[in-house]
């Protein structure tokens, strides 16, 4: 692999790195909360706040990864 290719391929591994990163913390922040509360119902009215930002993290993460992991 020329530098050029490697200088093209470096912002595309910190990319990876970076969703691999936000789906890893939204599963750690769905077993942490399921964990200390001790509540691990998605749909239940007091958790939907919390649950609906874990889906977030975890949908970002997966796109990501699926879109940087292509050549």
């Amino acid at each position: 692999m020329d530098e050029e290719e490697e200088a093209r391929a470096f912002p595309r591994k910190v990319a990876l790195a970076f969703y691999a990163f936000l789906m890893v913390l939204g599963i750690l922040m769905y077993l942490g909360w399921g964990v200390f509360f001790g509540s691990w119902d998605l749909l239940a009215p007091q958790n939907i706040g919390v649950y609906s930002i874990v889906v977030i993290l975890i949908g970002f993460g997966v796109v990501g990864v699926l879109l940087y992991s292509r050549r």
